[in-house]
């Protein structure tokens, strides 16, 4: 059995059956993945590694939560990811006002893994969707969504930061995350 001829999902009901190859299999495709969003939230490495250790634990301990029905493995575990790390940043009450960095910093280049270059192509096509429908938002929205998703703030902690109503913040946050809904479904 060739395990990485399977796709996500066929990978996820594996690891339900405690299928110990399916993990490292889904581990090869989306380790970089998991570390590069949990460096974007912590600013640290070491930080990270563990963010990305117990990730990678959580699919394996929690598998049978996946629904496929509710999105793709990649932004299960990405949301995943995102909270764990920002859990750890509240835990930690890290800050990573000098090491945060704007959409437009980021970098453009996927990472190649020589494997799989279909997939790598894939990737850096989303991420150019994503740029775009980024660089469409108004400033002040783009601004409250980096300081939710790169920092892991609070809407509390935003509007604290912006000198701006709560309300405002949260509006902002969620009319961001509804055009870029928008704008990527197309």
């Amino acid at each position: 059995m060739d395990i990485n001829q399977f796709d996500d999902e066929s990978l996820m009901r594996l690891i339900v059956h405690r299928q110990e190859n399916a993990l490292s299999e889904l581990y090869d495709r989306y380790g970089r993945l998991v570390y590069s969003i949990s460096v974007n939230v912590l600013g640290e490495a070491g930080a990270a590694e563990e963010v990305t250790q117990d990730v990678f634990l959580r699919v394996w301990e929690r598998a049978v939560t996946y629904d496929a029905e509710q999105g793709k493995v990649v932004t299960w575990l990405a949301r995943i990811t995102r909270n764990r790390a920002i859990d750890l940043v509240r835990f930690r009450h890290l800050r990573l006002e000098s090491s945060s960095i704007a959409w437009e910093e980021l970098s453009s280049t996927p990472p190649v893994d020589g494997h799989n270059v279909e997939q790598t192509i894939e990737l850096a096509q989303q991420q150019q969707r994503i740029r775009q429908a980024i660089a469409h938002l108004p400033p002040e929205q783009r601004e409250a969504l980096a300081l939710a998703y790169f920092q892991g703030l609070t809407h509390q902690e935003i509007a604290d930061r912006l000198g701006q109503p709560l309300g405002t913040v949260k509006t902002r946050v969620r009319l961001a995350m509804q055009k870029l809904k928008s704008e990527l479904v197309e």
